[in-house]
Protein backbone atom coordinates (compact mmCIF):
# COMPACT_ATOMS: atom_id res chain seq x y z
CA UNK A 1 0.00 0.00 0.00
CA UNK A 2 1.61 3.40 -0.36
CA UNK A 3 0.64 6.61 0.41
CA UNK A 4 -0.01 10.10 -0.89
CA UNK A 5 2.66 12.86 -0.04
CA UNK A 6 -0.18 15.49 1.02
CA UNK A 7 0.33 17.29 4.64
CA UNK A 8 -1.04 15.29 7.05
CA UNK A 9 -1.12 17.90 9.88
CA UNK A 10 -2.65 21.62 9.40
CA UNK A 11 -2.12 23.95 12.05
CA UNK A 12 -0.27 23.73 15.70
CA UNK A 13 -2.11 20.69 17.04
CA UNK A 14 -1.01 18.96 20.65
CA UNK A 15 1.10 15.57 19.80
CA UNK A 16 0.53 12.75 22.21
CA UNK A 17 2.30 9.25 22.22
CA UNK A 18 -0.13 5.84 22.37
CA UNK A 19 0.74 5.88 26.26
CA UNK A 20 0.32 9.30 26.98
CA UNK A 21 -3.23 9.22 25.08
CA UNK A 22 -3.85 6.16 27.10
CA UNK A 23 -3.37 7.99 30.69
CA UNK A 24 -5.67 10.42 29.34
CA UNK A 25 -9.00 8.40 29.18
CA UNK A 26 -10.64 8.29 32.26
CA UNK A 27 -10.48 4.47 33.86
CA UNK A 28 -13.94 4.36 34.45
CA UNK A 29 -15.01 6.43 31.20
CA UNK A 30 -17.39 6.20 28.38
CA UNK A 31 -14.95 5.82 25.44
CA UNK A 32 -16.69 6.10 21.62
CA UNK A 33 -14.55 4.95 18.55
CA UNK A 34 -14.48 5.26 14.51
CA UNK A 35 -14.81 2.22 12.85
CA UNK A 36 -17.34 0.39 11.28
CA UNK A 37 -17.23 -2.72 9.32
CA UNK A 38 -13.82 -3.51 10.88
CA UNK A 39 -12.05 -0.73 9.36
CA UNK A 40 -11.55 3.23 10.39
CA UNK A 41 -10.91 1.77 13.88
CA UNK A 42 -8.08 3.35 16.34
CA UNK A 43 -5.27 0.74 16.77
CA UNK A 44 -2.61 2.39 18.78
CA UNK A 45 -3.92 3.95 21.77
CA UNK A 46 -6.35 0.86 22.49
CA UNK A 47 -3.54 -1.16 22.44
CA UNK A 48 -1.96 1.03 24.91
CA UNK A 49 -4.82 0.90 27.12
CA UNK A 50 -4.77 -3.22 27.03
CA UNK A 51 -0.96 -2.73 27.91
CA UNK A 52 -0.88 -0.45 30.80
CA UNK A 53 -0.87 -0.82 34.44
CA UNK A 54 -3.95 0.88 35.08
CA UNK A 55 -6.55 -0.88 35.57
CA UNK A 56 -9.27 0.27 33.32
CA UNK A 57 -13.32 -0.85 33.39
CA UNK A 58 -14.24 1.00 30.36
CA UNK A 59 -17.72 1.76 28.17
CA UNK A 60 -16.84 1.31 24.61
CA UNK A 61 -18.69 2.43 21.97
CA UNK A 62 -18.40 2.01 18.42
CA UNK A 63 -19.79 3.09 15.48
CA UNK A 64 -20.11 -0.92 14.01
CA UNK A 65 -17.40 -3.65 14.54
CA UNK A 66 -13.87 -2.78 15.00
CA UNK A 67 -10.77 -5.20 15.04
CA UNK A 68 -8.28 -7.16 17.29
CA UNK A 69 -6.76 -4.25 19.17
CA UNK A 70 -10.52 -3.26 20.30
CA UNK A 71 -12.23 -6.65 20.93
CA UNK A 72 -9.44 -8.99 21.53
CA UNK A 73 -6.81 -6.90 22.91
CA UNK A 74 -8.83 -4.70 25.20
CA UNK A 75 -11.46 -7.79 26.18
CA UNK A 76 -8.76 -10.21 27.21
CA UNK A 77 -7.15 -7.63 29.40
CA UNK A 78 -10.56 -7.01 31.36
CA UNK A 79 -10.23 -2.97 30.56
CA UNK A 80 -13.78 -3.22 29.21
CA UNK A 81 -16.94 -3.57 31.41
CA UNK A 82 -19.74 -2.61 29.02
CA UNK A 83 -19.94 -2.48 25.16
CA UNK A 84 -22.13 -0.97 22.21
CA UNK A 85 -23.42 -1.84 19.86
CA UNK A 86 -22.25 -4.89 18.11
CA UNK A 87 -18.87 -6.97 18.31
CA UNK A 88 -17.35 -9.50 15.83
CA UNK A 89 -14.49 -11.26 18.01
CA UNK A 90 -14.31 -14.47 19.64
CA UNK A 91 -12.84 -12.82 22.47
CA UNK A 92 -15.76 -9.81 22.35
CA UNK A 93 -18.34 -13.19 21.86
CA UNK A 94 -17.23 -15.24 24.66
CA UNK A 95 -16.93 -12.25 27.01
CA UNK A 96 -20.55 -11.22 26.13
CA UNK A 97 -22.07 -14.58 26.40
CA UNK A 98 -20.19 -15.26 29.49
CA UNK A 99 -21.66 -11.76 31.49
CA UNK A 100 -17.97 -10.33 31.82
CA UNK A 101 -19.32 -7.74 29.46
CA UNK A 102 -22.57 -5.74 29.65
CA UNK A 103 -23.34 -5.59 26.02
CA UNK A 104 -26.45 -4.17 24.67
CA UNK A 105 -27.40 -4.82 20.82
CA UNK A 106 -28.78 -1.85 19.27
CA UNK A 107 -30.15 -0.58 15.76
CA UNK A 108 -27.03 1.72 13.58
CA UNK A 109 -29.53 4.49 12.93
CA UNK A 110 -30.19 5.69 15.86
CA UNK A 111 -27.62 5.41 17.51
CA UNK A 112 -25.64 8.60 17.19
CA UNK A 113 -29.03 9.89 18.52
CA UNK A 114 -28.73 7.65 21.54
CA UNK A 115 -25.05 8.92 22.26
CA UNK A 116 -25.65 12.34 21.84
CA UNK A 117 -28.68 12.44 24.04
CA UNK A 118 -27.44 10.46 26.66
CA UNK A 119 -29.40 7.08 26.40
CA UNK A 120 -26.96 4.80 26.56
CA UNK A 121 -24.24 6.31 28.72
CA UNK A 122 -22.28 9.47 28.95
CA UNK A 123 -19.70 10.11 26.93
CA UNK A 124 -16.33 11.19 27.99
CA UNK A 125 -13.84 10.90 25.29
CA UNK A 126 -13.82 9.88 21.80
CA UNK A 127 -10.97 7.84 20.35
CA UNK A 128 -10.85 8.73 16.53
CA UNK A 129 -9.02 7.08 13.39
CA UNK A 130 -7.88 9.73 11.26
CA UNK A 131 -5.84 10.57 7.09
CA UNK A 132 -5.39 14.21 8.40
CA UNK A 133 -6.02 16.84 11.09
CA UNK A 134 -6.19 20.30 11.71
CA UNK A 135 -6.46 22.49 14.61
CA UNK A 136 -10.53 22.26 14.74
CA UNK A 137 -11.02 19.75 11.75
CA UNK A 138 -10.45 15.84 10.84
CA UNK A 139 -11.09 13.26 7.89
CA UNK A 140 -12.14 10.16 8.74
CA UNK A 141 -10.13 6.68 7.00
CA UNK A 142 -11.47 4.13 5.53
CA UNK A 143 -15.18 4.63 7.44
CA UNK A 144 -16.95 7.33 8.66
CA UNK A 145 -20.06 4.93 10.55
CA UNK A 146 -21.29 7.29 13.90
CA UNK A 147 -18.11 9.32 14.06
CA UNK A 148 -19.38 12.94 13.20
CA UNK A 149 -21.70 12.41 15.73
CA UNK A 150 -19.28 11.38 18.85
CA UNK A 151 -16.55 13.78 17.88
CA UNK A 152 -19.37 16.32 18.73
CA UNK A 153 -21.00 14.39 21.88
CA UNK A 154 -17.65 13.82 23.26
CA UNK A 155 -16.48 15.93 25.98
CA UNK A 156 -12.43 15.33 24.87
CA UNK A 157 -11.40 14.28 21.41
CA UNK A 158 -7.59 11.80 20.39
CA UNK A 159 -7.17 11.54 17.14
CA UNK A 160 -5.08 8.74 15.51
CA UNK A 161 -3.28 10.01 12.50
CA UNK A 162 -2.92 6.83 10.37
CA UNK A 163 0.09 7.14 7.83
CA UNK A 164 -1.13 3.72 6.59
CA UNK A 165 -4.19 4.62 5.15
CA UNK A 166 -4.40 7.35 2.18
CA UNK A 167 -5.16 10.66 2.49
CA UNK A 168 -6.86 10.60 -0.78
CA UNK A 169 -9.88 8.70 1.35
CA UNK A 170 -11.21 12.50 1.33
CA UNK A 171 -12.65 12.32 -1.86
CA UNK A 172 -15.29 9.64 -0.51
CA UNK A 173 -16.11 11.36 2.60
CA UNK A 174 -19.94 13.61 2.69
CA UNK A 175 -20.60 14.54 6.41
CA UNK A 176 -23.97 15.62 6.81
CA UNK A 177 -24.92 16.36 10.38
CA UNK A 178 -29.20 16.63 10.82
CA UNK A 179 -30.41 19.32 12.98
CA UNK A 180 -31.50 17.82 16.90
CA UNK A 181 -35.40 16.74 17.06
CA UNK A 182 -37.51 19.34 17.00
CA UNK A 183 -35.76 21.20 14.79
CA UNK A 184 -34.82 18.29 12.19
CA UNK A 185 -35.58 19.04 8.64
CA UNK A 186 -35.68 16.56 5.65
CA UNK A 187 -32.15 15.40 5.14
CA UNK A 188 -31.84 17.40 1.21
CA UNK A 189 -30.41 14.42 -0.26
CA UNK A 190 -32.72 13.68 -3.81
CA UNK A 191 -30.50 10.61 -5.36
CA UNK A 192 -28.32 7.68 -3.58
CA UNK A 193 -25.08 9.34 -4.86
CA UNK A 194 -25.74 12.96 -4.49
CA UNK A 195 -23.24 14.69 -2.41
CA UNK A 196 -24.49 16.92 0.01
CA UNK A 197 -21.77 17.67 2.68
CA UNK A 198 -18.39 17.78 3.37
CA UNK A 199 -15.19 15.81 3.74
CA UNK A 200 -14.10 17.37 7.05
CA UNK A 201 -15.68 16.50 10.88
CA UNK A 202 -15.68 19.86 12.41
CA UNK A 203 -14.95 19.88 16.25
CA UNK A 204 -14.03 22.69 18.81
CA UNK A 205 -10.17 23.02 18.88
CA UNK A 206 -10.40 23.28 22.93
CA UNK A 207 -11.27 19.63 22.71
CA UNK A 208 -8.35 17.82 20.87
CA UNK A 209 -6.14 16.22 24.01
CA UNK A 210 -4.12 15.77 20.90
CA UNK A 211 -2.56 13.57 18.14
CA UNK A 212 -1.31 10.28 17.97
CA UNK A 213 0.79 9.89 14.66
CA UNK A 214 0.86 5.93 14.00
CA UNK A 215 0.94 3.37 10.54
CA UNK A 216 -1.35 0.33 11.02
CA UNK A 217 -3.56 -1.18 8.59
CA UNK A 218 -7.13 -1.98 9.55
CA UNK A 219 -7.46 -6.13 10.23
CA UNK A 220 -10.51 -5.85 7.73
CA UNK A 221 -12.83 -8.84 6.60
CA UNK A 222 -11.64 -12.32 4.97
CA UNK A 223 -14.79 -13.13 2.70
CA UNK A 224 -14.66 -17.08 1.60
CA UNK A 225 -14.85 -17.89 -1.64
CA UNK A 226 -19.04 -18.11 -2.66
CA UNK A 227 -19.98 -21.72 -2.46
CA UNK A 228 -22.17 -23.97 -4.48
CA UNK A 229 -25.44 -22.93 -1.98
CA UNK A 230 -24.15 -19.35 -1.96
CA UNK A 231 -24.55 -19.58 -6.24
CA UNK A 232 -27.76 -21.29 -5.77
CA UNK A 233 -29.17 -18.38 -3.51
CA UNK A 234 -27.96 -15.88 -5.89
CA UNK A 235 -29.41 -17.24 -9.15
CA UNK A 236 -32.74 -17.93 -6.99
CA UNK A 237 -32.34 -14.04 -6.12
CA UNK A 238 -31.92 -12.47 -9.50
CA UNK A 239 -34.17 -14.58 -10.94
CA UNK A 240 -37.08 -13.12 -8.11
CA UNK A 241 -35.36 -9.54 -9.12
CA UNK A 242 -35.88 -10.06 -12.63
CA UNK A 243 -39.19 -10.74 -11.81
CA UNK A 244 -39.85 -8.03 -9.70
CA UNK A 245 -38.58 -5.22 -11.82
CA UNK A 246 -41.50 -6.10 -14.15
CA UNK A 247 -44.32 -6.28 -12.10
CA UNK A 248 -43.35 -3.60 -9.79
CA UNK A 249 -44.36 0.12 -10.84
CA UNK A 250 -41.67 1.44 -8.48
CA UNK A 251 -38.83 0.00 -10.14
CA UNK A 252 -40.04 0.93 -13.99
CA UNK A 253 -36.46 3.28 -14.01
CA UNK A 254 -34.60 2.44 -11.22
CA UNK A 255 -33.30 0.01 -8.82
CA UNK A 256 -31.14 0.69 -5.59
CA UNK A 257 -30.14 -2.26 -3.63
CA UNK A 258 -28.54 -3.03 -0.50
CA UNK A 259 -26.66 -6.06 0.75
CA UNK A 260 -25.79 -7.04 4.84
CA UNK A 261 -22.36 -7.09 5.27
CA UNK A 262 -20.64 -10.75 4.97
CA UNK A 263 -19.53 -13.59 2.90
CA UNK A 264 -22.67 -14.21 1.65
CA UNK A 265 -23.74 -10.76 1.24
CA UNK A 266 -20.41 -9.85 -0.24
CA UNK A 267 -21.15 -12.98 -2.96
CA UNK A 268 -24.79 -12.06 -3.60
CA UNK A 269 -23.62 -8.40 -4.38
CA UNK A 270 -21.17 -9.91 -6.79
CA UNK A 271 -23.66 -11.84 -8.57
CA UNK A 272 -25.81 -8.67 -9.81
CA UNK A 273 -23.74 -9.03 -12.88
CA UNK A 274 -25.52 -11.92 -13.79
CA UNK A 275 -29.24 -10.29 -13.47
CA UNK A 276 -30.85 -8.06 -16.29
CA UNK A 277 -32.25 -4.98 -15.05
CA UNK A 278 -32.74 -3.62 -18.71
CA UNK A 279 -31.95 -0.22 -19.08
CA UNK A 280 -32.70 0.58 -15.53
CA UNK A 281 -30.16 2.65 -13.52
CA UNK A 282 -29.16 0.11 -10.78
CA UNK A 283 -27.01 1.81 -7.43
CA UNK A 284 -26.22 0.41 -4.27
CA UNK A 285 -27.57 2.48 -1.30
CA UNK A 286 -26.52 0.47 2.00
CA UNK A 287 -24.12 0.73 5.06
CA UNK A 288 -20.89 -1.40 3.58
CA UNK A 289 -19.37 -1.35 0.52
CA UNK A 290 -17.91 -4.60 -0.06
CA UNK A 291 -15.33 -6.55 -2.31
CA UNK A 292 -18.38 -7.84 -4.34
CA UNK A 293 -19.20 -4.23 -5.25
CA UNK A 294 -15.53 -3.17 -6.62
CA UNK A 295 -16.02 -5.31 -9.88
CA UNK A 296 -19.75 -3.94 -10.21
CA UNK A 297 -18.45 -0.59 -10.41
CA UNK A 298 -15.32 -0.98 -12.25
CA UNK A 299 -17.36 -3.03 -15.24
CA UNK A 300 -20.32 -0.14 -15.08
CA UNK A 301 -23.08 -2.34 -13.98
CA UNK A 302 -24.45 -0.09 -11.34
CA UNK A 303 -24.01 3.64 -11.63
CA UNK A 304 -22.80 4.60 -7.94
CA UNK A 305 -22.48 3.13 -4.17
CA UNK A 306 -23.46 4.83 -1.02
CA UNK A 307 -22.41 3.21 1.98
CA UNK A 308 -20.87 4.18 5.39
CA UNK A 309 -17.94 2.09 5.50
CA UNK A 310 -15.18 0.32 2.92
CA UNK A 311 -15.82 -2.82 4.75
CA UNK A 312 -13.07 -4.44 2.27
CA UNK A 313 -10.64 -7.40 2.38
CA UNK A 314 -7.12 -6.91 2.36
CA UNK A 315 -7.27 -7.36 -1.45
CA UNK A 316 -10.14 -5.23 -2.01
CA UNK A 317 -8.05 -2.65 -0.02
CA UNK A 318 -4.98 -2.87 -1.81
CA UNK A 319 -7.15 -2.57 -5.10
CA UNK A 320 -8.72 0.54 -3.90
CA UNK A 321 -6.28 2.17 -2.18
CA UNK A 322 -4.16 1.88 -5.61
CA UNK A 323 -6.73 4.10 -7.72
CA UNK A 324 -8.86 5.56 -5.13
CA UNK A 325 -9.55 8.92 -7.59
CA UNK A 326 -11.07 6.30 -9.66
CA UNK A 327 -13.60 4.49 -7.21
CA UNK A 328 -14.08 8.08 -5.47
CA UNK A 329 -15.93 9.18 -8.93
CA UNK A 330 -18.86 6.75 -8.33
CA UNK A 331 -18.33 5.87 -4.41
CA UNK A 332 -19.33 8.48 -1.72
CA UNK A 333 -19.19 7.39 2.68
CA UNK A 334 -21.87 9.38 4.73
CA UNK A 335 -22.65 9.11 8.55
CA UNK A 336 -24.21 5.71 9.20
CA UNK A 337 -27.17 8.21 10.65
CA UNK A 338 -27.37 8.87 6.87
CA UNK A 339 -26.75 6.03 5.45
CA UNK A 340 -29.14 3.65 7.40
CA UNK A 341 -31.51 6.68 7.59
CA UNK A 342 -35.42 5.17 7.05
CA UNK A 343 -36.62 8.60 5.38
CA UNK A 344 -33.88 7.63 3.12
CA UNK A 345 -34.25 4.04 2.62
CA UNK A 346 -37.74 4.79 2.26
CA UNK A 347 -37.58 7.78 -0.36
CA UNK A 348 -34.89 5.61 -2.62
CA UNK A 349 -37.44 2.94 -2.66
CA UNK A 350 -34.34 0.52 -1.35
CA UNK A 351 -34.53 -3.62 -2.34
CA UNK A 352 -32.77 -4.79 1.12
CA UNK A 353 -31.37 -7.86 1.47
CA UNK A 354 -29.97 -9.41 4.72
CA UNK A 355 -28.56 -12.84 6.03
CA UNK A 356 -30.07 -14.48 9.29
CA UNK A 357 -29.44 -17.44 11.44
CA UNK A 358 -32.79 -18.94 11.16
CA UNK A 359 -36.62 -18.39 9.84
CA UNK A 360 -39.32 -19.76 11.12
CA UNK A 361 -42.04 -20.85 9.28
CA UNK A 362 -44.54 -17.55 9.32
CA UNK A 363 -41.52 -15.15 8.69
CA UNK A 364 -39.82 -14.16 11.86
CA UNK A 365 -35.57 -14.23 11.60
CA UNK A 366 -33.69 -14.75 14.36
CA UNK A 367 -30.12 -12.77 12.81
CA UNK A 368 -28.27 -12.86 16.09
CA UNK A 369 -28.55 -15.76 18.87
CA UNK A 370 -27.33 -19.56 18.28
CA UNK A 371 -30.31 -21.28 20.19
CA UNK A 372 -31.83 -18.09 20.97
CA UNK A 373 -29.48 -17.60 23.68
CA UNK A 374 -25.32 -17.62 22.63
CA UNK A 375 -24.88 -14.37 20.36
CA UNK A 376 -22.86 -14.39 17.36
CA UNK A 377 -22.11 -10.32 16.60
CA UNK A 378 -25.26 -8.48 16.61
CA UNK A 379 -28.16 -6.96 14.91
CA UNK A 380 -26.17 -4.02 13.23
CA UNK A 381 -27.93 -2.25 10.48
CA UNK A 382 -30.27 -5.10 8.90
CA UNK A 383 -33.04 -3.79 11.00
CA UNK A 384 -32.77 -0.04 9.53
CA UNK A 385 -33.16 -1.73 6.32
CA UNK A 386 -35.51 -4.78 6.47
CA UNK A 387 -37.72 -2.57 8.11
CA UNK A 388 -38.29 0.63 5.67
CA UNK A 389 -37.43 -1.24 2.61
CA UNK A 390 -39.34 -1.19 -0.18
CA UNK A 391 -39.25 -4.83 -0.86
CA UNK A 392 -37.33 -6.59 2.43
CA UNK A 393 -35.65 -9.97 1.21
CA UNK A 394 -34.23 -12.31 4.06
CA UNK A 395 -31.51 -14.71 2.08
CA UNK A 396 -30.13 -17.67 3.79
CA UNK A 397 -29.12 -21.28 3.08
CA UNK A 398 -31.86 -23.91 4.11
CA UNK A 399 -29.62 -25.56 5.89
CA UNK A 400 -26.57 -25.00 8.63
CA UNK A 401 -23.42 -27.03 9.84
CA UNK A 402 -22.80 -29.13 6.74
CA UNK A 403 -26.54 -29.93 6.38
CA UNK A 404 -27.19 -31.53 9.25
CA UNK A 405 -29.49 -28.01 11.21
CA UNK A 406 -33.02 -26.84 9.24
CA UNK A 407 -32.53 -23.12 9.14
CA UNK A 408 -36.04 -23.17 8.98
CA UNK A 409 -37.74 -23.51 11.86
CA UNK A 410 -41.62 -23.83 13.88
CA UNK A 411 -40.46 -20.96 15.51
CA UNK A 412 -37.33 -18.86 16.22
CA UNK A 413 -35.91 -18.52 19.95
CA UNK A 414 -34.97 -14.88 18.98
CA UNK A 415 -36.44 -12.57 16.99
CA UNK A 416 -35.11 -9.81 15.46
CA UNK A 417 -37.21 -9.47 12.22
CA UNK A 418 -41.15 -9.88 12.64
CA UNK A 419 -43.22 -11.53 10.20
CA UNK A 420 -44.21 -7.99 9.20
CA UNK A 421 -41.29 -6.59 8.36
CA UNK A 422 -40.54 -9.22 5.82
CA UNK A 423 -41.46 -9.53 2.52
CA UNK A 424 -39.00 -12.47 0.99
CA UNK A 425 -37.57 -15.47 2.14
CA UNK A 426 -35.11 -17.27 -0.48
CA UNK A 427 -33.18 -19.78 0.12
CA UNK A 428 -31.02 -21.70 -2.26
CA UNK A 429 -34.29 -24.42 -2.69
CA UNK A 430 -36.18 -21.36 -3.54
CA UNK A 431 -38.18 -18.15 -3.18
CA UNK A 432 -41.36 -17.74 -0.76
CA UNK A 433 -43.16 -14.26 -1.33
CA UNK A 434 -45.26 -13.72 1.75
CA UNK A 435 -46.19 -10.04 0.87
CA UNK A 436 -50.35 -10.36 0.86
CA UNK A 437 -50.43 -13.82 2.68
CA UNK A 438 -52.17 -15.22 5.75
CA UNK A 439 -50.24 -16.79 8.29
CA UNK A 440 -50.80 -20.33 7.19
CA UNK A 441 -50.20 -19.50 3.52
CA UNK A 442 -46.88 -17.98 4.82
CA UNK A 443 -45.90 -21.04 6.63
CA UNK A 444 -47.26 -23.15 3.24
CA UNK A 445 -45.31 -21.40 1.00
CA UNK A 446 -41.91 -20.62 3.31
CA UNK A 447 -42.19 -25.10 4.16
CA UNK A 448 -42.90 -26.17 -0.15
CA UNK A 449 -40.15 -23.25 -1.34
CA UNK A 450 -37.59 -22.53 0.78
CA UNK A 451 -37.19 -25.60 3.08
CA UNK A 452 -34.40 -28.56 2.56
CA UNK A 453 -36.81 -31.10 0.62
CA UNK A 454 -35.57 -33.82 3.67
CA UNK A 455 -36.74 -31.32 6.84
CA UNK A 456 -40.51 -30.77 4.94
CA UNK A 457 -42.23 -33.78 6.07
CA UNK A 458 -41.79 -32.98 9.70
CA UNK A 459 -42.32 -29.04 9.23
CA UNK A 460 -45.49 -29.96 8.08
CA UNK A 461 -45.98 -32.09 10.31
CA UNK A 462 -45.45 -29.93 12.92
CA UNK A 463 -48.22 -27.46 11.61
CA UNK A 464 -50.39 -30.44 11.81
CA UNK A 465 -49.98 -31.18 15.33
CA UNK A 466 -50.24 -27.34 16.27
CA UNK A 467 -52.91 -26.78 14.51
CA UNK A 468 -55.32 -28.95 16.98
CA UNK A 469 -55.33 -26.20 19.01
CA UNK A 470 -56.89 -23.86 16.45
CA UNK A 471 -56.35 -20.13 16.34
CA UNK A 472 -55.26 -17.45 13.59
CA UNK A 473 -51.68 -19.07 14.29
CA UNK A 474 -51.12 -22.46 14.61
CA UNK A 475 -48.43 -23.08 17.08
CA UNK A 476 -47.35 -25.11 19.89
CA UNK A 477 -44.37 -23.65 22.18
CA UNK A 478 -43.52 -27.23 23.82
CA UNK A 479 -43.04 -29.38 20.68
CA UNK A 480 -42.11 -25.96 19.04
CA UNK A 481 -38.61 -25.91 20.92
CA UNK A 482 -38.06 -29.88 21.07
CA UNK A 483 -38.56 -29.75 17.30
CA UNK A 484 -36.13 -31.62 15.15
CA UNK A 485 -36.13 -33.75 11.88
CA UNK A 486 -34.88 -36.76 11.40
Amino acid sequence: MTTTPESRIAGRVPELSATEAAECVPTDGTVLTSGFGRVGYPKAVPTAIAESDRSYGLTVVSGGSVGEEIDTALVESNSVDRRFPYQATAAARAAANDNRIAFHDRHIAGLADEVQFRHLADPDVALIEAVAVGEDWLIPSTSIGQTPAYVEAAEELIVELNRAQPRSLAAFHDVYRPAPPPRRGPVPLTAPCERIGDPRIRFGSETLLGVVETEQPDSPYEFRDPTGTDEAIAANLGAFLEEEIERNPALASAVRVQFGVGSLGNALAGALSDVSFGDRTVTYYGEVFQDGLLDLVEDGDIAGASATSLALSRDGQDRLFEDVERYAEDVVLRPADISNRAELVSRFGVVSINSALEVDVYGHANSTHVGGSRLLNGVGGSGDFVRNGLVSIVALPATAVEGSVSTIVPSVPHVDHTEHDIDVVITDHGVADLRGRSPMERANAIIGSCAAPKTREALEAYLESAGSSGGHIHHDPEAAAGWEWR
